[in-house]
């Protein structure tokens, strides 16, 4: 029996409209790395001057920094678990397709990050796609319990570190940061050339893929598949109708307590550990928010068909993904438009959202002559095999 991935009849909109929103998300924070010294700014929070940039960065910061990633990463979770659920009902060989699928993400990731932007995302989600395998066979319950397990593991490493530190209440300091490392990335993105870029694109890469981020994601992007595999094996987005109470009470909730965890230390004296809940609690906790506010608004007809753009470009957001950092390492580095470290908060947020608005046009256009992204065919055609007769 030929297994293929999720057709146009079987597409569920509202996963589409939050890859898209996700997409949305990812290039506002990833915006930061295209323009400024990334990663080796520790803290973008005392890397700005000006009150403007304070402001924007602080708004950023609330709404949309430390929120994606898990967003991402619930969808990834999602999506991995209807296709097993998918190769159950059809009597596949799940095992036989998801490995390879998530090697040429693994691969495409590499070529990514060496080639273009040292910010790869895909690599980290293929990585921890593969111990998300060993865990998809199980229910619902059980996921859900692994995801907050060990998830909760690594709260409880890092609090008692700080309080064994006599950190928890202590106000918070700005690392110390590598002055050469910053001077090398503004000389290579800022004036250099391609090669200069490629070189030092592998010096941020030893930052951005070090044996320690590898090892953290496990903690950090692994819970949050686990968690939307264990949604999806409940069919909670297939079922939000039936869910309407479920889903506007998640978004009231999770929304109001997400904004107030991650706004808590502008509000108050910015200690650690107030800095700490703001990225690893109240970032996943507005991110189910999001999530329960864009299914909520999904069942209204009106907001649905509004939304249907961002759905398309959803459709296509592997290939988006990857199109955003080509236009931006473009834009910003001295081998395309030369805007690296010229360009403030305010303007890189505006660029940000007209890429984006660019691109939701260009994926209404792309599916009126075809049916998938580029990128997505061509994973389509090495993962799976051509169905007899086409």
């Amino acid at each position: 029996m030929n297994f293929q991935p999720t057709t146009l009849n079987e597409r569920v909109d509202s996963l589409d409209i939050l890859r898209g929103f996700s997409l949305l998300g990812i290039l506002l924070v990833n915006m930061f790395g295209f323009y400024l010294p990334m990663p080796h700014v520790l803290d973008l929070n005392s890397w700005f001057t000006s009150a403007e940039d304070i402001i924007w960065h602080q708004t950023l910061d609330i709404y949309v920094q430390g929120s994606f990633y898990p967003l991402f990463s619930m969808l990834f979770g999602y999506g991995l678990a209807m296709q097993y659920m998918k190769a159950e009902r059809t009597g596949t060989s799940f095992y036989k397709f998801a490995p390879k699928r998530l090697i040429v993400l693994l691969c495409l990731g590499l070529i990514h990050a060496f080639l273009i932007w040292w910010g790869d995302i895909l690599t980290m989600y293929a990585f921890c796609g593969f111990f998300l395998l060993l865990f998809i066979r199980f229910s619902g319950g059980w996921l859900l319990t692994f995801g907050i397990i060990i998830n909760s593991l690594m709260h409880i490493f890092i609090l008692l570190i700080y309080a064994l530190a006599g950190m928890m209440s202590a106000e918070y300091e700005t690392p110390a940061v590598d002055i050469a490392l910053i001077n090398s990335a503004i000389t290579a993105y800022g004036v250099g050339g391609w090669g200069d870029a490629f070189v030092q694109r592998l010096k941020d890469l030893s930052v951005q893929m070090s044996i320690g981020m590898w090892i953290s994601s496990l903690v950090t992007i692994l819970p949050y598949m686990l968690i939307g595999a264990a949604a999806a094996k409940w069919r909670l987005i297939e079922r939000a109708k039936e869910l309407k109470i479920f889903w506007i009470s998640f978004a009231i909730i999770f929304v109001a307590a997400g904004l107030f965890i991650k706004s808590a230390p502008f509000m108050f004296t910015r200690t650690y550990i107030l800095d700490y809940l703001k990225v690893y609690v109240g970032g996943p906790i507005l991110s189910i928010g999001y999530i329960a506010l864009i299914v909520s608004l999904c069942l209204l007809p009106t907001a649905a068909k509004l939304l249907t753009p961002i759905a398309t470009a959803g459709r296509m957001s592997l290939t988006l993904y990857i199109m955003q950092s080509i236009i931006c390492t473009i834009l910003f580095y001295n081998f395309g438009f030369g805007l690296y470290g010229k360009v403030d908060v305010q303007m890189g947020t505006l660029i940000a959202i007209g890429i984006f608005v660019v691109q939701v046009i260009l994926a209404e256009l792309w599916f009126t002559k075809f049916k998938q992204g580029p990128l997505e065919l061509a994973v389509k055609r090495i993962v799976y095999p051509p169905i007899k007769g086409q």
